[in-house]
């Protein structure tokens, strides 16, 4: 049985995935998904999650790089990356839609993100190393733009294969 505070997380190949999102309208709205969606996120377990992610096509986006016992949860509603850095880094990356799959991801080094928090206040966060990263990555989500988008074509599709093979395997058991 599923948690009933918790999303389902929707796998690749869905094409909401890779549908751009719509703006949030009013912060406020949202304040209920995003308790949701964090509660996904800390179940899966993650570190970022974005609306599309689990069926909502809108601009919303959680974060939480701490462990469980110094949480510091990060929503960003309507979130743009307004300034990058030239310098870039690789780091490994994963994705809750793409379980289990792992690869080096370049990416500018440092972003400034401008966002709303949930009283819809304008709000920027700066981030480097894996915040950077993890600000990138979930707001590629709001773009349909996934991790695997950033790989050649070989190392893409042979990633993609693993997955559903994996995921074929599961359904059968």
């Amino acid at each position: 049985m599923t948690d009933p505070t918790t999303l389902p997380i929707l796998l690749v190949p869905d094409q909401r995935l890779r549908t751009k999102a719509k703006p949030v309208a009013k912060a406020d709205d949202v304040r209920a998904l995003s308790e949701k969606m964090l509660a996904t996120m800390y179940a899966a377990p993650g570190i970022g999650l974005a609306a599309p992610q689990v069926g909502e096509l809108i601009r919303l986006v959680v974060i939480d790089l701490q462990r469980e016992e110094k949480r510091e949860p990060i929503v960003l509603v309507n979130p743009e990356i307004v300034a990058e850095s030239d310098e870039v880094a690789t780091r490994e990356e994963g994705c809750l839609s793409l379980p289990g799959q792992y690869a080096d991801v370049t990416r500018p080094a440092r972003v400034k993100v401008r966002y709303q928090d949930l009283t819809g206040a304008k709000k920027e966060i700066e981030g480097e190393g894996l915040l950077s990263a993890c600000l990138q990555h979930e707001i590629d989500h709001l773009n349909g733009v996934l991790f695997v988008d950033y790989l050649s074509a070989l190392k893409r599709n042979m990633l993609l294969r693993k997955l559903a093979k994996e995921l074929k395997a599961k359904q059968r058991d």
